[in-house]
């Protein structure tokens, strides 16, 4: 069995991105979920979608819900919180030895 390896992704929870292609280009919203092996992302207000919901005791009716559906993570683009402007992330190494990223643009450090 061949084992498929994924590229890293350097986006985390809590963070603010923007969708850089696809049908809702342009959009910005909040990382709720990151599925490393599927590269997908939960983002807040981001590709909602209608689902239906059966008739349960706590909802006798029904309906339907909103909720958000992953999206893919290469679509996507972290923000620079300097600049406010999608940027590449990056990894450095610190001098107390801790790995942190990095915003590509401004050299801005994201994690804290």
């Amino acid at each position: 069995m061949a084992t498929k390896t994924t590229s890293k992704l350097r986006l985390k929870k809590g963070d603010t991105v923007r969708v850089m292609s696809g049908k809702h280009r342009g959009a910005e919203g909040e990382v709720l979920q990151v599925n490393h092996e599927s590269q997908r992302v939960l983002v807040k207000n981001v590709n909602v979608i209608k689902k239906a919901q059966k008739p349960t005791q706590e909802n006798p009716r029904g309906g339907f819900k909103e909720q958000e559906a992953p999206v893919h993570a290469s679509n996507l683009r972290l923000l620079d919180p300097k600049t406010g402007e999608p940027t590449r992330v990056g990894v450095t190494v610190q001098e107390d030895g801790r790995k942190v990223r990095v915003a590509r643009a401004s050299g801005t450090v994201l994690d804290e």
